[in-house]
């Protein structure tokens, strides 16, 4: 058993969520139990990822995606964001997130622990959102084709990856990633000199501009680029807690 503030110092100490100015209060979002004996960890705060959390018995849910952003504004206690609230104080339970600080950590960061799973060695920090990293950055050895790339990384993500190309025959030996819907990154990408970019979403035009300005870049959906961060940090978690610890997926295949 261990403390709600316990929890909130380990992940400040080892998130740094100070050093980001993001979009979104990280840390604990909303209050619950002073004891924690047990936590579940999401990509994001949903209605189906509190429901098993709660059917779990945990007394924390750690999460991505938060239930307050910036560009939300101001939320009535209504609908939806009522349905994910209300459940969570009915049941004591205490919700963490951290956002960019869990996208842009060298050791269990979204893209750092994608870019090991891909084999991308010599990793060093890559993105810059108002001064603070996002991703990371590295080789792939021996190099890859685009396609035989794009086959690897859906083995990983166990989802369909898009990927905008002019040749996907050619070899990728640098790469650049960051997780999630960070779409117009590629340009950072093609400025550093990488041959690609992976990220999780891809609009329309990036789809046309990424290719026509020599990158090549993947989408391999938001949620699945993003599950293996807080995986990781469920992990840490476990490791300095020896508490009982349960991940919770999520079906959605954006």
């Amino acid at each position: 058993m261990i403390t709600q503030q316990q929890l909130a110092s380990f992940y400040k100490k080892l998130l740094k969520p100070n050093s980001y100015e993001d979009y979104c209060p990280n840390g604990l979002q909303i209050e619950g139990a002073s004891q924690i004996k047990k936590i579940a960890f999401a990509v994001s705060a949903t209605k189906d990822s509190i429901e098993q959390a709660i059917e779990q018995n945990a007394d924390a849910l750690v999460v991505h995606h938060g239930l307050f952003w910036k560009f939300h504004g101001p939320k009535t206690l209504t609908g939806p964001f009522a349905k994910r609230v209300f459940p969570l104080v009915k049941n004591d339970i205490n919700l963490y997130s951290y956002h960019l600080p869990l996208d842009g950590h060298p050791e269990v960061g979204n893209a750092a622990t994608l870019g090991k799973l891909l084999g991308c060695i010599n990793q060093q920090a890559f993105g810059d959102f108002k001064g603070s990293a996002t991703g990371i950055k590295g080789n792939i050895e021996p190099a890859i084709s685009a396609t035989a790339l794009a086959k690897k990384l859906e083995g990983i993500l166990d989802h369909s990856v898009m990927l905008a190309s002019e040749d996907s025959s050619q070899l990728i030996n640098t790469v650049g990633i960051i997780t999630g819907g960070a779409n117009s990154e590629w340009a950072l990408a093609k400025k550093q000199g990488l041959d690609a970019y992976i990220t999780g979403e891809m609009s329309e035009h990036d789809w046309h501009d990424s290719q026509e300005s020599g990158i090549h870049m993947f989408a391999g959906g938001h949620n699945a680029t993003e599950q293996f961060g807080i995986k990781a940090l469920m992990i840490k978690t476990q490791q300095q807690f020896d508490l009982p610890c349960v991940f919770i997926s999520s079906e959605n295949p954006a």
